[in-house]
Formats: C-alpha cells, structure tokens, sequence
C-alpha cells in the first residue's frame, strides 16, 4: 500500500477563502469590541480569512482593484460572537451536534468554548469546523479532571462509552499520587485548548494541576467551586477562568465544602444584596489576576429548569436571584465576564440560547448593551485563549463578523436580525439556515 494518496478526502463546502480572495464589506456601522464606540461609515476589508483592513469609507485603503464588494449600508457589524460554555457531546450524538452548530453559526457565532465532552467526537466535530466539512463555529475544548468521587457520574459514563471513566485522556480521575506531569500530557494528546477541574479536588491539588497545566502552556478553566477547595482556593490556585456565578456564593458557605454532591447552603440574605465582604474581596483578586468569570447568568431561566414541582421552582427563583446579584457586583468590581449558556434552546427554536444569555445580562443583571456585547466578543474570545486570533475586528485578526439589520446595542433584541455571519472570511447567510439542512453557502 502506497503512503502517498492524491485523493480529496472529504468535500470541505464551508473552508475558508484562500489567501488572494479580496473582500470589501462596506457602509456598515461598527462595533469593534475594543472598547472603541460604534464607527459608522465603516469598510472591512478581509483578504482570504484574515482582516487587511478596517478604515472609513472614505479611505484610499476600502478600494481595492479587483476585490468584491458587499454593500452593509444601514447595517450594524459586531465581531463574531462566541458562546463560552457549551456541551456538544454528552451524551455524544453527531446529528444534534452538527444541527446545534449550524444554528450557531447562522446566528453570529464563530467560536464555541466546549466545556469537556466525549473529545473523540468533539475533536473531529472541531476538526471538521475547522476544515469546512461542515458549517460550525470553531470549537476550542477542555479535557477534564476531578477527584475519583464524581465518576460515578452518570454522565461520566455517557462520555467515556467503550472505555472506563476516569481513566481516559479526555477526563481523568486525579489524586495527590497521580503523575501530574503525565496526566496533563495526556490531555494535551487530545488537542484540548485547556484543562477543565471539576469537582472533588482539595486547594492544593487545584493548584498542583494548575501549576503544571501552566507549565506545559495548558490553561486551565475552573468550576468556580471544585469542593472542597473553595471560590478563593480556586482564584489562588491562578486558574484562567472559572464557570458559574452561583458556584461563587460558596465563598460564603454556611458550612464546610466536602464534596461536589454534598454541597452546604450558602448566605442567600447576604450575598443578594450584592455587597457581601467576602466575595468582594474574591471579585477584586478575580480582577488583579485577569481571572474570567463564565456567569452562565441566566442558567436557571431556560426550558433546562422549567418544572411544575413548587420547591424546584423555588429553588431555581433563589439562584435566578442569586445569579442577578452576584453578576452585578462581579460587572461592578471590574471583573471580566464571559458570555457562556451551558444549555441550547430546543432544536425547533430560530436561535441560540446565546442570544437569551445575552439579554438576561442585559435585562435582568442591568448591565450595558456594550459591556455585555464585548464580553460575548473579545472577553469570550480570550476565555477560549483565541483573544489572539479573533474577538475584535482589527487587522491580522480572523475576519469573523456578524453583520445584523438593527443595532443591538439600542435593543438586545435586535440580535436577532441577524443577516449574515462570516467565519475566518466565509460567508454564512441567515437566510441558508433552516433546523432540517444547512442550506447552500455563497
């Protein structure tokens, strides 16, 4: 058998335009995700799936010979958004998982923080972004790892099928006997952009896995509370971010923290009047170190919590309320949030949930349209370690975009007027995506 083949391979309908392939979008107002306010007037122009260019209308530089021009007039231009927290693959399903995608990325989103899954498909379902197999965001995922208690996880199983929880790559049970060193090369052998530590960890083997991740040049996102190490244990251990604001009230636990299933109750009076002691100074060292918080804000708003059992509604009102209050003063102390979901809406709705994270921060947590559209920009980017490649519209960045007919910074709502998304320069139109195909690319 010859080692050199000159097939195809796989039709990659959705890859990115080669370098050479000129495009000019042209007349739209831009919201860069700098920080800068809005321009209007605005040319980007992209050159393959990189920006060259983003400069006035007027300017010598938006003409370019030979180049297409897509008219954005009277349109609105933010960078692509991104989902920082996902779950495509637990349990694995190739087909939700590519329909999620495809709703995703016809919805302004480039990117996607996948929060640890079965990565035996997410690497493939990554890699087949990536390439243009399929029309996707790209998926920048966490191998995982806890304390050999949470394995018996259901969905620990449902991730690791054919093989034993606990002992695969991708999700590792982890004690102070375990080979560090090897447990995070393993993980890096699965293309994971970070290590995920979940549950069942003490303080000093947070910061043991942190400290090696780091020096393998791995980041690592964090539950805010492993259990038993602590909100503050976790901060310390300098992890890069760290997921849920109500896992942050367990800084003021009434109790002591054993373990990820018994977790103690928290001071509910306390911490919902947004001034509690204790998490401020967290927030503040949260700010000093760069950390990310990932809210996941509006968790306990979706269809996930909807129930007709009084006391699970009750439940989910006190961490909707919960999570109103710790977000404030999070966004007040300066904190940088990442715009995560942690659940989709059911398959026959139009958009993500995204866009209902988004208008909760905005609606329910009283935070400003721009705060929270750069954080589900640039600051999501950055969760994701690809602050780098993409999350403003700058050049040398990727020229990931979403292009919408109303601005969404007067009215969050307007997200979903979505017109056209572009992903490293290829060109997703709103009007291609239907929930049952994905419809033809131009």
């Amino acid at each position: 058998m010859s080692l050199t083949s000159d097939r195809a391979g796989a039709a990659t309908p959705f890859a990115p335009p080669e370098t050479g392939a000129v495009v000019v979008y042209r007349g739209a107002t831009l919201f860069d995700g700098t920080g800068s306010p809005p321009r209007p007037g605005t040319s980007i122009v992209v050159d393959g799936s990189v920006i060259r260019a983003v400069v006035d209308d007027t300017d010598p530089a938006a003409v370019v010979e030979g180049a297409e021009v897509v008219d954005l007039t009277g349109q609105f231009v933010t960078p692509g958004l991104v989902d920082a927290h996902q779950h495509l693959a637990t349990p694995p399903d190739r087909p939700a998982a590519e329909a999620v995608l495809r709703r995703l990325v016809h919805s302004g989103v480039t990117s996607v923080r996948d929060m640890a899954d079965d990565l035996r498909q997410i690497g493939d379902l990554a890699r087949a972004a990536r390439v243009g197999e399929i029309p996707a965001p790209d998926i920048h995922y966490a191998a995982l790892m806890a304390g050999p208690g949470f394995f018996d996880d259901p969905r620990t199983h449902q991730v690791s099928q054919g093989a034993v929880a606990g002992e695969v790559p991708w999700m590792q049970a982890v004690t102070d006997a375990s080979d560090l060193p090897l447990a995070v090369a393993l993980a890096r052998g699965t293309s994971a952009a970070a290590i995920k530590v979940y549950a069942d960890l003490d303080a000093s083997l947070v910061a043991a896995i942190t400290a090696e991740a780091h020096r393998q040049g791995v980041p690592v996102w964090a539950h805010a509370a492993v259990f038993p190490a602590s909100p503050g244990d976790v901060v310390a251990a300098g992890v890069d971010s760290v997921s849920h604001v109500t896992l942050v009230a367990h800084e003021a636990a009434t109790g002591p923290l054993t373990s990820y299933k018994d977790k103690p109750p928290v001071d509910h009076a306390s911490l919902v009047t947004g001034e509690d002691e204790r998490l401020e100074k967290l927030f503040a060292r949260m700010r000093e170190q760069g950390v990310v918080l990932d809210a996941t804000a509006g968790l306990y708003t979706s269809h996930e919590f909807a129930t007709d059992d009084p006391e699970a509604a009750e439940r989910a009102a006190r961490n909707t309320e919960l999570a109103i209050a710790l977000t404030r003063q999070a966004h007040r102390a300066g904190v940088e949030l990442a715009t995560g979901t942690d659940y989709e809406t059911p398959p026959e709705e139009p958009f993500p949930a995204l866009y209902e994270e988004l208008a909760f921060l905005v609606r329910r947590c009283g935070l400003p349209a721009a705060d929270v559209l750069r954080s589900a920009t640039l600051v999501g980017a950055r969760s994701a370690g690809a602050g780098h490649l993409t999350g403003s519209v700058e050049p040398g960045k990727l020229a990931d975009l979403a292009v919408f007919a109303r601005d969404p910074l007067a009215d969050i709502d307007h997200l979903r007027t979505i017109t056209l998304t572009v992903k490293r320069g290829r060109r997703f139109p709103r009007a291609a995506h239907t929930t049952d195909r994905p419809g033809e690319n131009r």
